[in-house]
């Protein structure tokens, strides 16, 4: 029976374009040709799901194989596996939808093989997988390594699909079904579509993880204060200092990003002026009261939302990252006038990435105060930094990892 259809299609499209042509899942996702909604939304979360637990699938897999097979094999099988044993589809459907899948792909030699290996997992998959410890196999090595103590509750975290968080604009009060955080983002369960939610549509609330929203409010921006947003598409950060009433430059170097920046503001019905500019060269017209420095990094804190960066990131990309943060901070502090004070954030888990960058800057370091981070004092650490990790807050659906730092010009 012919049971191909255009959801598996496109979730091996998606695993092909990042595990063998090193492509994010977003640019896959926006390469992917037109198609019903519902079929892409369910195309991404088969591939994400995949992509998510892709060491618990190969340890299911692997014995019923005799040698490796294939890489387009591979996703063929994994996309099988993950509908029996993750998203509980029937076992007829899971194991007809990966056998045309193969032939559609121009895998028809091994459509045999997808079909027994298949079967085997209906019958013995879930067995076989209440043995296996699926954190530390859906983990690199390299990267549980980093994690230190954390490491467990944080790939346990990465696991599960992530909440919806919004952020409120202003005087926007959530709707029915939102939970408001101590921090202040509202929160929605995983799988919630954002344009079913009462003032999305309208630019009154705009999607924001819950950890992403920290670094503004530990800034603490007041009205009529001149703040740098550096690095600053898709522009929630912005949002939320605009919304503070501070008058915002928001820079980036991708005119695409910034074009998006523009387009997000204008239906926020938020202010900011926008600069296409190399943060690292750029010289602004007068100093700022405040800047903020969301720095590009290795984004190993959004794994959960983002399963596809333990596939695209490597150990040798952190140095060069980390000399690109060295770069921006000493750029940023130049923009500082006396007295201002700065925020330094990455979305990373990588202690690279952290407080050894600081330096770079010349800023003297001013310590957060547990009172400054309603909700959550085990993120401030000894120092006086901020940083999230996804174990944290379980039993409200977690938070993505994030550092950060503030520092002042004396």
């Amino acid at each position: 029976m012919n049971m191909a259809d255009p959801t598996r299609e496109a979730a091996f499209a998606l695993l092909t374009a990042v595990c063998e042509r090193r492509r994010t899942l977003e640019d896959a996702l926006n390469a992917l040709p037109p198609m019903e909604p519902r079929d892409r939304a369910a195309a991404h979360r088969l591939a994400a799901a995949v992509l998510r637990r892709t060491g618990t699938l190969d340890a299911v897999l692997e014995p019923l194989m005799r040698k490796a097979p294939p890489d387009p094999v591979r996703h063929v099988l994994r996309i099988g596996a993950a509908g029996l044993l993750l998203l509980d589809m029937p076992p007829h459907a899971a194991v007809g939808t990966a056998v045309a899948l193969a032939r559609s792909s121009g895998l028809v030699p091994f459509a045999g093989l997808v079909n027994a290996v298949l079967r085997k997992v209906a019958t013995l998959g879930t067995a076989v997988l209440d043995t296996l410890d699926s954190p530390r196999l859906d983990t690199p090595s390299w990267l549980w390594a980093s994690w230190g103590t954390n490491a467990r509750a944080i790939a346990e975290a990465h696991q599960q699909e992530a909440p919806l968080d919004l952020t409120p604009g202003i005087d926007h009060a959530p709707a029915e079904g939102g939970l408001r955080l101590p921090t202040g983002s509202v929160r929605y369960p995983a799988g919630t579509h954002v344009a079913a939610v009462t003032g999305f549509a309208e630019g009154r609330l705009w999607v924001q993880d819950a950890a992403a929203a920290l670094p503004v409010l530990l800034l603490a921006p007041r009205p009529d204060e001149r703040i740098a947003d550096l690095c600053a598409a898709p522009g929630g950060k912005t949002a939320q200092l605009a919304a503070a009433g501070a008058r915002v430059t928001a820079v980036d170097h991708d005119p695409a990003r910034l074009a998006r920046l523009a387009e997000n503001l204008k239906r926020w019905r938020l202010p900011a002026d926008l600069v296409q500019a190399d943060v690292s060269s750029w010289v602004p017209p007068e100093l700022f009261d405040a800047v903020l420095l969301d720095a590009p990094c290795s984004a190993t804190g959004t794994i959960r939302r983002h399963p596809d960066v333990p596939h695209l990131k490597r150990p040798r990309d952190i140095a060069m990252l980390c000399d690109t943060q060295d770069k921006l901070l000493a750029a940023a502090a130049r923009m500082l006038r006396p007295g201002g004070r700065m925020i330094y954030a990455v979305c990373s888990l990588q202690s690279e990435e952290s407080a050894p960058r600081l330096a770079a800057s010349g800023l003297r370091h001013d310590p957060f105060l547990t009172e400054e981070l309603p909700g959550l004092p085990e993120a401030m650490t000894a120092e006086g930094y901020l940083r999230t990790h996804p174990g944290m807050w379980r039993e409200r659906g977690g938070m993505d990892g994030f550092f950060a730092a503030r520092l002042i010009r004396d």
